[in-house]
């Protein structure tokens, strides 16, 4: 048998340690608290963008704010999919995810923005994709091979950003830069 793959019985007996600590076992490698509060500070930034592209999808006007807004609104709606599935893992590794809107600008990266007309709110929202989008990376490099299973996460919330960036790039080219 492999060396890298431990004995059945004797994992059996590591699982019976320590149950009530749920999905994180003793082959967890990382620092569950710093992971707890990295990804509850991805929740709180993932919370500012649910709310800005909602304000943006209600505020949207002129010529293409159909189009725009709706899709402001598919970028909310996939947002606020990311706060579901961080709550969830937080609450995997035997953490609390925070809700509390008191400081939740001060845990996240992300900032609420608000724009003045489409142009400069599609660049806000391009902007904060864009600081996501290397946020997420830098926390891929802080977890690396320690919890795969948040590392994965990261990784498909890190998708989901680089093709909101894609779209609102998009939108924004061509369209005239608005000056009030």
């Amino acid at each position: 048998m492999s060396p890298l793959i431990t004995d059945h019985k004797l994992l059996r007996q590591h699982a019976r340690q320590h149950v009530e600590t749920g999905a994180v076992t003793q082959g967890y490698q990382a620092g569950r608290n710093d992971v707890v509060r990295l990804l509850n500070s991805a929740l709180a930034s993932e919370l500012i963008c649910v709310l800005r592209y909602r304000s943006h999808y209600f505020l949207a006007k002129g010529i293409h704010a159909n189009t725009v807004a709706a899709e402001f609104l598919d970028h909310s709606n996939e947002e606020l999919q990311h706060v579901d599935w961080l709550a969830a893992r937080i609450v995997q590794l035997g953490g609390e995810p925070d809700f509390s809107p008191q400081g939740v600008i001060e845990r996240g990266q992300s900032i609420f923005g608000t724009g003045q007309n489409l142009y400069e709110m599609i660049k806000e929202n391009l902007i904060e994709e864009r600081v996501a989008i290397d946020h997420y990376k830098e926390l891929l490099l802080f977890i690396g091979d320690d919890d795969p299973t948040s590392a994965a996460l990261i990784q498909k919330i890190l998708q989901t950003e680089e093709e909101h960036a894609d779209e609102l790039a998009s939108l924004l080219w061509g369209l005239p830069e608005q000056h009030n």
